[in-house]
C-alpha cells in the first residue's frame, strides 16, 4: 500500500487491478492467440497472478473472462470463491439466447461474479452491439445487478454510444480505453468519441490495454501518455480505474513496468484521486 502526505494528512492508498485473465492454456480455446504470442501459450493460474500482484503492490483485482464460455464462467467464480485476491468477476453470457434471463439469474448469484462481456470487437458485424436480441439480453442485467465491460476498438465507439444510450441506468465499464490506434500516433476520431460517450455518466472507463495497441518492442511512455491523459481527463478519476490486462500485457512489456507507467501517470493528481484511479473507482464501479 502506497502513502502520500497532503498537508498534515496522511493518505493511503490500495491498489485493486480492475482487469487481469486466467487460464489453463488449450489451443483450441483460446484462438485469438495468434502466431506471435507464444508468451501466451501457456497456463496462467492463480498462483501467477499472486506471484506478479504482490510484487507490485496489488492487493485485489477483477478477473475477467477469455474465452465466451460459460465453463469459463464458472471457473472463474470458482477460483474467486477461494481467494481473497480476486474481488470481483466479470464473466460470459448468451446474451442473444432467448433464455438467457435464466443463466443470468444464475450467475447472478455466484461468488464474485460482478459483471459480463462479450467479445465484440472480434466480432465480424461491427453493428452487433445493435442487434435486437443482444439488446434484449443486456437489459436484463440492472436489475440483477449485473454490470457490463465494453470491449471493443476506437472504430465501434460510435455505435457503442448508441448501444448505451439505450439502457440508461445500466453501468458500462469501458475497456482498454476503446483500444486506440497509438502504433499509428491516430487521436481523431477516438478522442471526440471518448468525450461523447464520456458525457453519460453511467459509464467507466478502465486505463489498461494500452502498450499492445503501441509497438509491442519499442514503446516509450511517450507514446501512451498522451492517449492515457486524454482518457484520464475525459473521464475523469471518479469514473477512470487502473488495469493491467495481464498476461495478455506480457506480449509488450512486464506487470512491473506497467504498474510504474501508470504510477508516474497519475503522479500530478492528487492523494484522493490517485487513490479513485488506484482502487476506489473500481470498487464502486464493479461493486466490490
Amino acid at each position: 500500500m502506497d502513502c502520500w502526505t497532503r498537508g498534515e494528512q496522511l493518505v493511503q492508498v490500495q491498489r485493486i487491478d480492475a482487469h487481469h485473465h486466467l487460464w489453463r492454456y488449450v489451443p483450441e480455446e483460446y484462438p485469438w492467440m495468434e502466431s506471435g504470442m507464444q508468451a501466451l501459450h501457456r497456463d496462467y493460474l492463480l498462483e501467477d497472478l499472486a506471484q506478479v500482484t504482490q510484487a507490485a503492490g496489488v492487493t485485489g483485482t477483477v478477473a475477467v473472462q477469455a474465452r465466451q464460455s460459460t465453463v469459463e464462467t464458472e471457473w472463474l467464480s470458482g477460483l474467486a470463491a477461494g481467494s481473497d485476491l480476486i474481488r470481483g468477476v466479470v464473466g460470459w453470457a448468451p446474451l442473444i439466447d432467448a433464455d438467457v434471463r435464466e443463466y443470468l439469474e444464475r450467475i447472478s448469484s455466484m461468488p464474485k461474479v460482478k459483471a459480463v462481456r462479450h467479445v465484440l470487437h472480434d466480432e465480424p458485424d461491427d453493428l452487433y452491439m445493435l442487434r435486437e436480441d443482444f439488446n434484449r439480453g443486456v437489459s436484463h442485467l440492472k436489475d440483477l445487478g449485473l454490470r457490463y465491460d465494453l470491449l471493443i476498438r476506437e472504430g465501434h465507439l460510435r455505435q457503442t454510444i448508441e448501444f448505451v444510450d439505450r439502457h440508461p441506468g445500466q453501468i458500462f465499464i469501458l475497456d482498454h480505453v476503446a483500444k486506440p490506434l497509438i502504433k499509428e500516433r491516430t487521436f481523431s476520431p477516438w478522442r471526440e468519441n471518448m468525450r461523447e460517450l464520456a458525457r453519460r455518466g453511467n459509464v467507466y472507463c478502465k486505463l489498461s490495454g494500452m502498450t499492445t495497441e503501441a509497438d509491442w518492442s519499442s514503446w516509450r511512455d511517450g507514446d501512451l501518455m498522451p492517449y492515457f491523459d486524454i482518457a484520464l481527463e475525459t473521464f475523469g478519476p471518479a469514473r477512470s480505474m487502473f488495469g493491467s490486462d495481464w498476461p495478455v500485457l506480457n506480449l509488450a512489456c512486464s506487470y512491473e513496468r506497467w504498474m510504474m507507467f501508470v504510477e508516474r501517470a497519475v503522479i500530478g493528481l492528487s492523494p484522493h484521486e490517485r487513490g479513485q484511479v488506484l482502487s476506489s473507482t473500481a470498487v464502486e464501479a464493479y461493486g466490490l
